[in-house]
């Protein structure tokens, strides 16, 4: 199903030469300075994947609005299977306003993105992780919890790094439903009766599996109902960076963002305590 795109399939049958023309929605990574005045602009395409592209004279470009960090658009493009692409046009843009109004959603979003970008090679069309990056910055764009559609998108992601965990049966008995512990020594959870097989176990809060188990497989439709104390998005957010150290070892800036974020947060909170 990968990039078979209605738009994107028409537009990749015209191959002239070794640029090829297209026409896709696309999400823009970063961009960065180029020489004296142009920008190297990194943008995930539904229809062919994360791909680099160069736009001249950036600062005078009628593109400008288009290749800001975290704009959403119909691009028209060239794409140079061997270097840099360049953009042809772009029209209809979203930015995300909600999102850059506030550091706090925009530290997410930021990070969410970072992790897209991370788990893609160049140039091969996901058109379902497309639509999953889309969905999760329309979400918080409208105002659902930032640090739960990222813990949502974080859980999901897991298996495009290659992990695949099972929150949802006991790794020995199979069975469902229990108050389970998580084995790091199996990468699974085990239930009551099998406890004993991990002496290592971490005694998590078994909510906390709990809620792991329905993130795996949400709907977007069950997450506008969806409502967790501060307490238990702590334990979450402790519990899937350990998850990431053990089995991906990515280091992001805009992980380690939102977390001096979090810690000033507390010192503010303590200090308005005072």
């Amino acid at each position: 199903q990968h990039g078979n795109h209605p738009r994107s399939h028409e537009a990749l049958e015209g191959i002239h030469g070794r640029m090829q023309r297209l026409e896709t929605r696309g999400l823009v990574l970063y961009n960065r300075n180029f020489r004296e005045d142009d920008k190297l602009v990194k943008i995930f395409t539904e229809g062919a994947g994360k791909r680099m592209f160069l736009v001249k004279h950036a600062s005078r470009s009628k593109l400008t609005a288009g290749i800001q960090a975290l704009t959403l658009a119909d691009y028209s493009v060239k794409l140079n299977e061997e270097g840099l692409g360049y953009i042809d046009d772009v029209h209809e843009i979203q930015t995300f306003k909600e999102i850059q109004g506030d550091i706090f959603r925009l530290a997410h979003a930021t990070y969410v993105v970072s992790l897209a970008d991370a788990c893609m090679q160049d140039g091969v069309a996901d058109a379902a992780l497309f639509a999953f990056v889309e969905k999760t910055l329309d979400l918080m764009e409208a105002g659902l919890d930032a640090e739960v559609l990222t813990n949502i998108f974080e859980i999901q992601l897991l298996g495009r790094f290659g992990v695949s965990l099972n929150f949802h049966e006991c790794i020995f008995c199979h069975r469902t439903g229990l108050p389970f512990d998580y084995s790091y020594q199996y990468s699974g959870v085990l239930c009551p009766q099998h406890y004993q097989e991990d002496q290592r176990r971490p005694h998590l809060d078994p909510n906390l599996l709990y809620l792991l188990d329905q993130f795996q497989s949400i709907s977007f439709a069950d997450l506008e109902t969806i409502s967790i104390k501060p307490e238990m998005k702590r334990k979450l957010r402790l519990f899937i960076d350990q998850l990431y150290e053990e089995y991906v070892g990515i280091h992001l800036k805009s992980k380690k963002f939102i977390d001096d974020l979090d810690k000033w947060g507390n010192i503010m909170k303590s200090q308005d305590e005072k």
